[in-house]
């Protein structure tokens, strides 16, 4: 059995969409001004979403739009407006993240295809249960989980998962470093890329690692293992790259589709281009199990280009270069040297006669204009020729059919077919032919001169009489008909547009007012337990157990798990989406509530009592549980009042430290994040603990506090002042 694979490819604008279809992909996926999670990317106005519809549907490319903010209550009349939009004009899929938004409009838009964002943190079979039991189509996997772990879930929902392009280094949708740092959250698509910068590694003030890069990736390229994805139960392959240049898109999108497609290519030669486009070095990704050392770039976050040759002298108006075998330089390429960190475009090259060439494969010279004083290496940073090569795509052509019927005296018949839309003009233009038939090969020659249309004739059939005449003007203005009206159909296409009322039920799971902590260790336990706090969540299942005869003690479990419900103790804190209808469950900040839907929703499938994200403001706060009330009825909500919030979760020990020891990264303004490692995943704590003081939360609302550095002592001043 052939199994069908699309080719997803990121479009951050118009040019960028072109290159897309043209250079092969099956989709693309995109966004408009508000609500994506590549909010500094040019984007899509209203009127650019309409043309790129239209122009993706000519082709049979699809378009999702890309929905995957966390939504708050003032927005949902503005995200709804959005979705309406996209809908009457006939996206096919909407790609979100919030999980109140997803199940409402899943509710209100029946006809609507959404997919789970990987910003959802799609890194379990339950989650991928939950959704399908909700309806949703798709499901787009954290970049965490192996080919193997993806092919071991068995539900039966679409699969999409990344093969190429940058990655983060914290699970999706469970970074908060730069909401944390900067105010500006990566759930809201305004992440400004705090991985990418230098950091200190640290355990008792002794210096492990001096300002290197310890949390920036390297770039995912899978095109070794394009046999392993053809052969995996992944539908939809897909790359990053929003904020990447039209060269970029065109190119990877050319790449993977002869992979795809099984067409001969060098690879060696293709990566050597894409070197010089853009990478940080390559890894096979956690899709293919990648090493801890081999998934990082400490070195430098950036592009650093293909190593082509080295400099064998230097003079103040001259730098001669000596290009390793099988390289190339010519006129207009972007170079840099590796040491001294210059870089220049080559304006002029020259021969060892100082005669201006174009390309050389040798010894060449350049104008030494940025200071070069030593000798180096030469790194490519930009191929002029292939940039050119991309100038000027190609334009994709649409096979057609087109069958003939020219009888004298019954109407000249022509239809266009594309293989799922047929359409059919009848004219009664056919005459006898007194001494100037028309040819079967002039007719055939007018109906499929297609010329600037998008299609081409691959199969032409027709029945016709000798001794006919059709004026040479007839035909033309019938393949012009035909071939506009086949354009208007392909590209109007859209699922049928449906709108429904949806009906709520009131919540009744108000609880008392309650103190909940979670606590690092047994000290802080004891001192919880002392003061009789009304839940105490414990990280540690040992600790748990220990203490489980207390029905205030539950058992946090760790984020991201691969498998939820087996994890899952008889007093839990959860932090990943998944069914719990059946379990005494509390809710984690990082369900990421932030509008009264998600809310409502995950009390439906067992939530009753949840944390709301940290990344809303005290009157937000307020807010929600208000609006919350006064639509759905009452629902057990906690705030975070205090402690240090987990920034960051890292599949692994990317920073090669010892298991649950406390070290610090240290950032370049000398503030000091709290990192552990518990056997599986790194955890990256916020430089500074938060301290909400609105009188309103304290005294009115239930109220949580996180501990992990503090003592006993500590613990117990900080409850009794509450």
């Amino acid at each position: 059995m052939i199994v069908m694979h699309e080719l997803l490819v990121p479009a951050g604008d118009m040019e960028c969409l072109k290159q897309a279809v043209h250079n092969g992909c099956d989709a693309v996926y995109l966004a408009c001004k508000n609500f994506g999670a590549r909010k500094f990317a040019k984007n899509f106005d209203n009127e650019e979403i309409i043309e790129a519809l239209r122009f993706c549907h000519l082709y049979g490319v699809k378009v999702y739009v890309t929905m995957n903010t966390l939504v708050k209550n003032n927005e949902v009349d503005i995200f709804l407006e959005q979705v309406d939009f996209l809908h009457k004009n006939g996206v096919d899929a909407l790609i979100m993240q919030d999980f109140g938004m997803i199940c409402l409009v899943r509710e209100m838009y029946p006809n609507l295809e959404i997919h789970a964002s990987t910003q959802a943190n799609i890194s379990s079979k339950d989650i991928c249960k939950l959704y399908y039991d909700l309806g949703v189509k798709r499901v787009v996997f954290s970049r965490e989980l192996s080919i193997d772990e993806i092919d071991s879930i068995d539900v039966p929902i679409e699969k999409e998962a990344f093969i190429h392009g940058a990655l983060c280094i914290s699970y999706s949708g469970e970074c908060l470093m730069s909401s944390m740092l900067g105010g500006r959250s990566g759930n809201r698509g305004e992440c400004v890329g705090n991985c990418r910068l230098p950091y200190t590694l640290k355990k008792d003030n002794k210096v492990l690692a001096k300002d290197k890069y310890l949390l920036s990736t390297k770039e995912l390229n899978t095109t070794s293992k394009i046999d392993r994805l053809l052969n995996s139960s992944i539908y939809s392959f897909k790359i990053e790259g929003r904020m990447k240049s039209p060269l970029y898109v065109g190119f990877i999108t050319r790449l993977y589709r002869n992979l795809i497609d099984k067409k001969e290519i060098n690879l060696t030669n293709e990566t050597n281009k894409l070197k010089t486009i853009f990478n940080r070095e390559f890894t096979v990704g956690r899709i293919f199990n990648e090493s801890d050392s081999n998934f990082m770039n400490t070195n430098s976050p950036n592009h650093i280009g293909l190593e082509i040759g080295k400099v064998l002298e230097v003079t103040k108006d001259k730098i001669k270069i000596k290009l390793n075998k099988g390289f190339e330089l010519h006129q207009y390429d972007a170079i840099r040297f590796l040491s001294s960190n210059k870089g220049l475009i080559i304006n002029y090259l020259y021969d060892n006669k100082m005669k201006l060439i174009s390309s050389c494969n040798d010894i060449c010279y350049i104008d030494n204009k940025i200071g070069l004083i030593k000798e180096d290496i030469v790194i490519k940073t930009g191929d002029y020729l292939l940039g050119k090569a991309f100038e000027k795509v190609e334009e994709k052509k649409i096979s057609i059919s087109i069958n003939v019927k020219a009888k004298l005296n019954s109407n000249l018949i022509v239809e266009f077919s594309d293989g799922e839309n047929s359409l059919k003009i009848e004219r009664d233009i056919i005459e006898e032919s007194i001494n100037n038939p028309i040819s079967e090969d002039s007719l055939k020659k007018q109906l499929t001169k297609l010329g600037n249309s998008p299609f081409i004739c691959n199969k032409f059939n027709i029945k016709m009489d000798n001794n006919i005449f059709i004026r040479i003007k007839d035909l033309n203005d019938i393949r012009r008909e035909l071939t506009d009206k086949l354009i208007e159909l392909r590209s109007n296409k859209k699922t049928d547009y449906l709108k429904q009322e949806v009906k709520f039920t009131k919540t009744n799971f108000k609880t008392d007012k309650k103190i909940n902590c979670s606590v690092s260790n047994e000290e802080q336990l004891k001192a919880c337990l002392e003061l009789n706090v009304d839940r105490v969540f414990v990280r540690s299942l040992d600790l748990y157990k220990k203490y489980q005869e207390y029905n205030s003690v539950y058992y946090m479990l760790n984020r991201c798990l691969l498998d939820v419900n087996s994890n899952l103790q008889e007093r839990s804190l959860i932090s990943d989406f998944a069914n719990y209808t059946n379990y005494e469950v509390v809710g984690n900040y990082s369900l990421n509530v932030t509008n009264i839907y998600t809310a409502y929703y995950l009390s439906k499938i067992g939530i009753k009592t949840l944390t709301l994200s940290v990344e809303l403001s005290e009157e937000e706060l307020i807010n929600l549980i208000e609006d919350y009330r006064d639509k759905f009825g009452e629902l057990d909500f906690i705030i975070l009042v205090y402690g240090r919030i987990e920034n960051m979760i890292i599949k692994g020990n990317i920073l090669n430290i010892d298991i649950n020891q406390k070290y610090q990264l240290v950032d370049l303004n000398n503030q000091e994040f709290p990192v552990f490692y518990d056997g599986v995943s790194t955890h990256i704590l916020n430089y500074d603990s938060i301290m909400l003081n609105s009188s309103e939360i304290l005294n009115k609302y239930n109220l949580r506090y996180d501990f992990y550095l503090e003592n006993s002592v500590e613990v117990k001043n900080i409850l009794l002042k509450k």
